[in-house]
């Protein structure tokens, strides 16, 4: 190294290292400026695995993140830093996933005109499936609302007439309620099931009144957890003097904090979990229906659904305190515990970043291989047969492995795939093989849980009869509220691998692997450890 190299080499260093700095043992080698390989420097160690599969010995490949460390909250060492030096290419996942000390560290240090590509976003043009992140987990859930669908020409129905949507009864172990909160926060409550239904007065209490071809958002919510079963009835008012039209009568099942798969008398049932739903009264058809889009695609996509063999969820972590407001005293008192479905029309959904843990999702690290084959090739051209043969065998590999974590998974009954683990970290694992997300300490492991937290975590846990909870071996240390949960409630603790690889489970393959037999294994088994 020349000493005008050392001269700058301390001068952009020196700032990063004032963070902190941790030390520790990384497997790979260093890079150089001696070496006749490409000189790769990635994040993380998954990335570094990635690579290493493509590139092979064209590449000599470095993570700025040791094994076992926790990417969210890692700080690069001087070490670290050196290899950024020599890089002749960079590699991170981005979205947030890593600490913006690794971020500022790379972006400091890489030479001039080094490709520093963000796997996560660059991925997408390769067709990677992405997750939105939501500010608030307990509004990520479906959105229910109400709906008229059809014209009623036939009963001589205008823009004039009146759909009236009516509760006529509840039943469940709890208090129901449907309102919509205006501009201001004033609740207009339509269905409360606490005072009754009162038929001698046309259920006028319990009545949305909607205009025909109308739509609107509404918030349930439900004061205790397990099945609620409310039976509503639909009429159409052509004009005041007239009598009202029957448009059909259904019963709506709720499953409420429990496990939506076990309802009693519904085997088989469907279950609406997300995206967007609505109890829908069509006026040329006569007739009551769910009309819903699972996937959130919006209404284009919306489908009719039969109310006799659906459920809909509304899951643990929906579970919320009602607020002070005396505006809300219907719900309960305050600070009292309500399960609630959103409003979707108010506050805040989507956040607009998106969950970084791509590779969650096999098929997602296969868009990932492909974008590193593709920039290696841009960096060394010379190599270009070896990448491209390099990454043809790896994507056959990583297509296997999508379809053995995809049929282990499959082996699991439905109303047993509940994932409870240390962080949000699962949703790509949860949406590509049907795993439920249903509930984690804390969204981010640098985040302290709060003693609500804690409650929702145990009673998610009660609720839905989890024989197993999941920790990821690098938290081990900032697991205590998950460890001593699972030990009050006599349940297994696995092992689940996240962000990192360790000592035991050192390669992407293994780890997919890994961690669908681990839910496998520890769901398909009672608390005492039994065979189910």
């Amino acid at each position: 190294m020349t000493p005008a190299v050392r001269f700058w080499l301390r001068r952009v260093t020196l700032p990063l290292l004032i963070v902190g700095l941790v030390a520790g043992c990384r497997s790979e080698v260093a890079l150089s400026a001696n070496d006749e390989r490409v000189q790769v420097i990635t994040t993380t160690g998954i990335l570094r695995d990635l690579v290493g599969n493509v590139g092979g010995d064209r590449v000599a490949v470095s993570s700025l993140v040791r094994d076992g460390a926790d990417p969210h909250s890692y700080e690069p060492s001087l070490r670290d830093i050196r290899d950024v030096v020599y890089a002749d290419v960079a590699f991170s996942n981005y979205l947030l996933l890593e600490e913006q000390a690794i971020i500022k560290a790379l972006d400091a240090n890489l030479r001039a005109g080094v490709p520093n590509i963000s796997l996560a976003e660059g991925a997408v043009k390769y067709a990677a499936e992405i997750i939105p992140l939501v500010e608030e987990v307990s509004l990520d859930t479906i959105w229910l609302g109400m709906r008229v669908r059809g014209t009623g020409a036939e009963h001589g129905a205008n823009r004039a007439s009146d759909v009236l949507l009516s509760a006529t009864s509840a039943d469940g172990p709890g208090g129901l309620a449907a309102y919509l909160t205006e501009s201001f926060g004033n609740p207009s409550v339509y269905v409360d099931s606490t005072d009754g239904f009162d038929p001698a007065n046309g259920f006028r209490d319990d009545t949305a009144t909607l205009p025909p071809d109308a739509h609107t958002h509404m918030s349930w919510a439900f004061t205790k957890p397990g099945v609620y079963r409310l039976r509503m009835r639909a009429s159409l008012s052509v004009d005041p003097q007239a009598p009202t039209v029957p448009m059909g009568e259904q019963v709506f099942t709720f499953a409420v904090g429990v496990d939506p798969y076990s309802v009693p008398g519904m085997p088989g049932a469907t279950v609406l979990s997300a995206g967007h739903a609505d109890i829908t009264v069509d006026l040329d058809q006569r007739r009551l229906y769910l009309f819903a889009d699972p996937e959130g695609g919006g209404e284009a996509n919306q489908l009719v659904y039969d109310p006799a063999r659906t459920v809909i969820e509304v899951p643990s972590k929906a579970l919320l305190e009602v607020p002070g407001d005396r505006r809300l005293r219907f719900l309960g008192r305050p600070g009292s515990q309500v399960y609630q479905l959103p409003q979707a029309v108010l506050g805040k959904h989507v956040h607009g970043e998106i969950d970084p843990h791509l590779w969650q999702n096999v098929r997602n690290a296969i868009s990932y291989t492909e974008l590193i084959r593709d920039t290696l090739i841009e960096v060394d051209p010379r190599g270009t047969p070896v990448y491209r043969s390099n990454a043809s065998a790896y994507i056959h590999r990583l297509e296997q492995l999508d379809t053995y974590v995809r049929n282990t998974i499959a082996g699991i009954e439905p109303s047993r795939r509940h994932l409870i683990t240390t962080h949000d970290a699962f949703g790509y694992l949860g949406q590509a093989y049907g795993v439920n997300i249903s509930g984690f300490v804390t969204p981010n492991p640098a985040t302290e849980p709060s003693l609500a937290d804690r409650r929702r975590l145990t009673e998610t846990i009660r609720n839905l009869k989890i024989p197993a909870v999941f920790l990821e071996p690098n938290l081990a240390a900032r697991s205590t509220t998950l460890n001593e949960v699972a030990r009050e409630e006599g349940l297994r603790v696995c092992a689940i691998y996240g962000d990192t690889f360790d000592r035991d489970i050192t390669n992407y393959v293994q780890m997919m692997r890994f961690n669908a037999d681990s839910l496998r294994d520890c769901l398909t088994t009672t608390k005492q450890g039994r065979p189910q």
